[in-house]
Formats: structure tokens, sequence, C-alpha cells
């Protein structure tokens, strides 16, 4: 034998060691009475082997209340030892096989043997060889094939080792990230086989009786088969019977989440849930995703820690809602908590690093990418955090590869999609940042981030039709975040419709936070945000399309209103829901007001206060020579008017 270089000699020896024991614990002679019977049935019998001997039930092998199914995970055991410690080992394709019969490739090696090519096949046996035998890479037939009598444990861990196989073999078909073979068109060609056995197991179930004693896992897994092929209504019915068999499932909780839409999907859906504790922690997690940080889901988090004052699942939930309402200052607190509680916990730390990188909080930034790197560097979680900080420095590049290599190690991570994008968009590399964009929507339809980064794409190759579908399709997912509103203002604008990007930028008027300009490859650098209590370049394009319009007197009001934010007035702030010295000073945008004013003024034939703006402007330092020029204007119609 050869042994494996150390320090990989141990894992190889404990993986070893697993197998074997689990193998001989299947193996074991059939005994009557014996606590490891033989698991054979009859291969013609559909899930019916009362003939075969089952042992009683025993709290060693089984914890199931159906007495029934006790006595058939007991007979199973040694098995199901065996197809575990094969699951634990990532070889799925093995786990599937001890319980499900002959894959086409097993079959044709065993019809090569000697045994059977000493055999006269019979007419039923070789039907039975044509309905199975299918050429290589062909799809799975829609057909389910005969299975023995098993509990719903073995069948569940038996049928998810063949998702996992399926979705193995897909993710290296795709190879190299946004290579030339990674089309995104990869599939999963087990999920029709799969979904064919879980329809003729719950047909079975339903015509004999028993789907009341169903215990929730093959609902959850035909779930996530429906979602891949998305039936998405469908795969949500049996997720929602999954969790009311078993609420104990999460990952069931978490699959029925992606297919919430909006707040409005999840109170419709929130009756139809068991009443337990788990129904507030999912009803939590999917708040903060789509941004509800109303009063009462602040009181469930209340009530939950309560409960349970030290869960770092309910804190996390408390930090993550507060960074999708852009609360920064407080997600910091959260995560800096947390991670002194328990400073090994990645999880949800990726998007510790984007509140970080907005804050332009650098070395905070650079301690959490040592600290994730030292804990792991092999998840996903850390590889966006090195890659936001790579990013934060403007090493685009190398930002790119520590996303691509989050996905490799998890194609699905949603947010190394996105924030690549973000990166190619930095490179210049628009089609590249497009196709990363798709792939995120393709995990998660409901990712405003990836909507938005699709319209800004298509904004920089001046395809404005494009930008403007994603825009909305961003702001229609998060109604009250005004950088969509102000995007679809500026693309209203470009494509002549003077209307309706007034109307766009005055509903970003009416949100809490404008996005302001870009300046970095995350899209949220902290320069990008400012609180909106009417800001002046939210305020400056509208009166700019009402000039265009002819409406002048229209356009002075807003003016007006942009020179009024220098210095935060308080009928403004009290009309914007701001406070007190929030004014902006004297910036490029209220300069240009102000010189608009002043030329207004002056045609009104209201010199003198035309020629107060004009010294304002001087003052300040900017739009001076448009202001010597005016005052000379002004100064000779003064004298000529004396005269």
């Amino acid at each position: 034998m050869v042994f494996p270089p150390f320090p990989c000699f141990l894992n190889f020896w404990l993986r070893e060691g697993s197998i074997r024991l689990a193998e001989l614990a299947s193996s074991t002679p059939d005994q009557s009475g014996d606590s490891f019977p033989s698991n054979e049935t009859d291969s013609d019998s559909f899930m019916r082997d009362d003939e075969a001997p089952i042992p009683q039930s025993s709290p060693i092998f089984s914890t199931s209340d159906d007495p029934e199914e006790a006595r058939l995970e007991a007979r199973e055991v040694g098995k199901y030892l065996l197809a575990k410690s094969f699951f634990d080992c990532r070889e799925f394709d093995r786990c599937a096989a001890v319980f499900i019969p002959l894959t086409p490739a097993s079959s044709i090696l065993s019809s090569l043997s000697p045994e059977a090519q000493n055999q006269t096949p019979t007419k039923a046996t070789k039907g039975k060889g044509n309905a199975n035998v299918e050429s290589p890479g062909s799809m799975p037939k829609p057909h389910s094939p005969k299975l023995p009598r098993m509990s719903q444990k073995s069948l569940f861990l038996a049928l998810y080792a063949k998702y996992m196989a399926g979705e193995k073999r897909k993710d290296e078909e795709s190879e190299m990230i946004l290579g030339p073979v990674d089309t995104g068109a990869s599939i999963n060609k087990e999920l029709v086989g799969i979904a064919a056995i879980l329809e003729s197991w719950f047909d079975e179930r339903i015509s004999s009786g028993m789907y009341d004693r169903n215990q929730g896992w093959l609902e959850y897994l035909y779930g996530v088969v429906l979602k891949k092929a998305n039936s998405e209504e469908e795969a949500k019915g049996y997720l929602i019977k999954s969790v009311r068999l078993n609420p104990y499932i999460w990952s069931a909780w978490v699959e029925l989440h992606s297919l919430v839409p909006s707040i409005e999907s999840l109170h419709l859906i929130i009756p139809k849930l068991p009443g337990n504790i788990m129904r507030f922690l999912f009803h939590i997690f999917a708040s903060q995703t789509l941004s509800e940080a109303t009063g009462d889901v602040q009181k469930l988090l209340d009530d939950l820690e309560k409960y349970f004052p030290h869960s770092a699942f309910v804190k996390t939930q408390r930090a993550l809602l507060h960074y999708h309402i852009q609360d920064f200052q407080k997600t910091d607190q959260l995560f800096t908590s947390i991670l002194q509680r328990d400073p090994h916990r990645l999880d949800d730390l990726d998007h510790y690093s984007h509140a970080l990188f907005v804050q332009d909080d650098m070395p905070k930034l650079a301690f959490l990418a040592q600290l994730a790197t030292a804990t792991d560097k092999f998840r996903p979680e850390t590889c966006c955090i090195v890659g936001n900080y790579y990013s934060k420095k403007s090493e685009h590049e190398k930002a790119v590869q520590y996303f691509k290599r989050a996905l490799q190690l998890d194609r699905s991570f949603l947010a190394a999609w996105t924030l690549m994008g973000h990166e190619y968009v930095e490179l210049k590399n628009t089609h590249a940042a497009i196709e990363s964009y798709r792939r995120a929507v393709d995990i998660n339809r409901q990712d405003f981030r990836a909507w938005y980064g699709l319209g800004q794409a298509y904004e920089l190759l001046a395809m404005n039709h494009y930008a403007l579908f994603y825009f909305q399709r961003a702001a229609n997912l998060r109604p009250y975040d005004a950088r969509f509103w102000q995007a679809l203002g500026k693309c209203y604008t470009e494509i002549g419709r003077p209307e309706q990007a007034i109307k766009a930028y005055k509903r970003a008027l009416s949100s809490g936070v404008a996005y302001i300009e870009p300046t970095s490859s995350f899209g949220s650098g902290a320069s990008d945000y400012r609180d909106v209590f009417l800001s002046a370049e939210l305020l400056y394009p509208v009166a700019m399309l009402y000039e265009q319009l002819g409406e002048l007197d229209e356009c002075a009001r807003y003016m007006e209103m942009v020179v009024a934010t220098e210095e935060g007035e308080d009928e403004l702030l009290e009309e914007g829901g701001g406070e007190e010295g929030q004014g902006t000073g004297t910036t490029d945008t209220t300069s240009l007001a102000r010189s608009w004013l002043a030329r207004w003024a002056f045609a009104k034939g209201d010199l003198a206060r035309a020629k107060r703006l004009a010294e304002e402007l001087c003052e300040d330092g900017k739009e001076v020579e448009d202001a010597q020029a005016l005052i000379r204007d002004l100064t000779a119609r003064m004298e000529k008017g004396g005269r």
C-alpha cells in the first residue's frame, strides 16, 4: 500500500477506518434474531418486504416514534452506517449505491463478469436489463426504479447522495470560473431520476394511507428538486409540508426563504407555517434579508434574546438587520461583540467585511481578513473578506482571484458573483461584469444588488434602455432605496423622458439615503452614501429638468432649495426629516445652483440680489470666472441706470 504524505496521514487512516468498520457492520451474515439481519429483499417488489424478518426496534438503532420506521431503521443499521461513512468521505455515488439498485454503469460491469456470461438470460431478465441500460452521459429516465423496502432515513440519505453527486459532476463540467466552457448551462442530471423515485414513493404513501407518518426529509428534498426545475410554487408547497412535518429541518426553512420574494409574500406564508419557535426564527431570518426592520421584527428579536441571550445566530440576525438598512455603525458594534465571544465563527462575516468596506475602516478590515485566514482559508466567506480587502486597496486583479476562489469552493455563493461583477466594472471589463451579475441573478432573482449592477454595466455601455429595465427590477425589490430611483432618473433623462425622470428623482428625495458618486468597486464606498434631507445632488437634476421643460419658476424654486442645503435651513430640514446642523457646506453643485440663480435674478431685473450671489461665488472660489463676468455686466448696467 502506498501511504499518503504527512500531514494527510491521520485523515487517511480515520477515513479508511470508518469505512472498514461500516463495511464489517453491513456484511454480517443472516441470523434469526440477530441485531444485524439481512437487508436483502425481492427486487421485484416495490417498497414491500412483508415477509422479510424485521427485528424489534431499539433506541440504540432508531429514535423514530413510528414503530414501523423504527424496525426498518434497526434492520438496516449496518448498511446505513456504511452509506453514511461514504457520504462523510464525499463518495456520493458509493453512498447511493448501498440502498438504490444498480446504476447503468454497474449493470454493464456485472454483465461482463464471467458468471454473467455463462448464464442464459431469460426473456424477463432481458427486458429488465434493457429498461435500465442508458448510454453514457444521457439524462436519467423519467421512471422510478424498483426499490427495496427501506426506512425514510435511508431513502433520504441515498437520494440526497445522488443529488450531491449530480451537483459535483455539474461543477466539474463547468470547469474554470467564467472560462470558455463555463457557460452556466450545466445541469444536475440526477434530478429527473430523483424526482421519479420521490413521486412514486409519495404515491405509494398516499395510496396506503401512511402520508401523515412522513418525517419531512423527503418532502424537503423534493422541494429542492422542484426549485431547481423552476417549479417554484410547487416547491414552496412541499417545503411547507416539510417544515410542518418536521419543523427542525433548518435547510427546508432556508430553501423556503429563497422562494419568498417580498414582504407581502412573507406575510402570506407565515400563517401556513407551524406555530413554534422555528417559525419565529424563520420570520426574523427572512425579514432581515428583505430589509424589513419594523417594530414587530425588533420585538421578535428582543423576545428571542430573552430566551437565548448568548445565541450567536440571534445576535447575527440583529447585526444583519442593521446591515441591510445601512446602519453600518451598529452593524460594526454587533459583529465586534460576536467576534469577542466566538472569534472563530466565520458565518456571515462576509457581510461584516462589506460594512467595514463602506465605513472605510481599513485597519479592522485587515484584521478581519487575517483572523478569517488563520481560522479557515478554504471557506467562501474568508475568500470574500480577503477579496474586499484587496478591493479596498484598489488591487482589483487580486480581488477577482479571491472571489473566483470563493466560487470554486461554492458556486452558489451569491456575494462572490456580485462582488466579482463590481471588480470587473472597475477593470472596465463590462462583458465579464455582466456575466457575473447574471450568474448572481440566476442563483437568487431577489438579489437587488445584482440587478443594480447589471443596470450600471449597461449604463457604462450607453445602452440606457437595457439599464432602465434592470434599474426598475432593483427598484421593485427595494422601493425605499434612493440609489435605484436616482439611477432611474438619470436613465430617463438620457433617453429623453424628463417627466418620468422628475418623478424618479422626487421618489429618491423621499427616501432616506442617496447614492452620490461611484468611487469604489463595491459600489458603496464611504463617500457614496449621504443622509438625504433634500440632497443637492438630487435637487439639482430636478431643477435642470424643469428648465428643460421651460418651467423656469419651478426650476428657480428647486435651485433655491439646492443652495439652502449648504446651511441646512430649518424649513428644508423639517420637510426632509433631517436634524439641525446637517448642512453640506459649499459644494460644486450648490455653486452651480447659485450661479444659475444669479443669472436668473439678472434676467428678472433683481440686480442687487444677482450681484450678492455673484460675490458669494467669488468668495467660495467656485465658478469664479462666470461670477466675475456677471459682476462686470451688473456694474455696467447699474452705472448706466445711474446716469
